[in-house]
């Protein structure tokens, strides 16, 4: 069988890319597959996320092994196969190619192909140029530090919020102290 996975980017409007590729191969090959269609090096963190309908990331699928005490499933690139995951057409899939700032491709299986084989994956349609692969942290932090005109001020905090509306029980027991002390 042959995958056909659709990707798109939230910061650039025209970008798509499509990777036709064997469902046999592995989320390293597909790895391998995105980076050469958009350019990127091979030097950076990245990590597939199997997502459900809304974009919830579900599963983790890392470059390299994680050294993790949890008792889910750990998934490495180049020994999981992609039909060990995917299995439905429009299953989603975040591509995280920059750990620091969560930034993504989003992907789709838009089409399962049967009875049809490769033997390397291949871009098959290309538009629009993508993101850059790494951001530039001071544009980053001058767009972070750009303060909110007055009226995104008043539609960010409604004038109608009263915190007496609301019970104790909504915001949990807060006596406990900080959760994360345990860790």
């Amino acid at each position: 069988m042959v995958y056909r996975f659709v990707i798109l980017s939230d910061e650039a409007d025209n970008f798509r890319r499509e990777i036709l590729i064997d469902s046999d191969a592995t989320f390293f090959d597909l790895y391998e597959a995105v980076l050469d269609s958009v350019g990127f090096t091979k030097d950076q963190m990245a990590s597939f996320f199997i997502c459900d309908d809304e974009w919830n990331k579900e599963k983790e699928i890392t470059l390299i092994e994680m050294d993790t005490s949890s008792e889910e499933d750990n998934y490495v690139m180049d020994t999981t196969r992609l039909n060990e995951l995917l299995e439905d057409e429009r299953q989603k899939l975040l591509f995280i190619f920059e750990y620091l700032t969560d930034r993504a491709f989003f992907m789709e299986l838009r089409e399962i192909i049967t009875g049809k084989s490769l033997e390397k994956a291949e871009c098959s349609k290309s538009t629009g140029n993508p993101p850059p692969q790494i951001t530039d942290f001071e544009e980053f932090e001058a767009k972070a530090a750009v303060p909110l005109t007055h009226a995104e001020e008043e539609d960010f905090f409604e004038e109608d919020f009263n915190l007496d509306e609301y019970e104790e029980e909504d915001f949990g027991n807060l006596s406990e102290g900080n959760p994360f002390d345990n860790y």
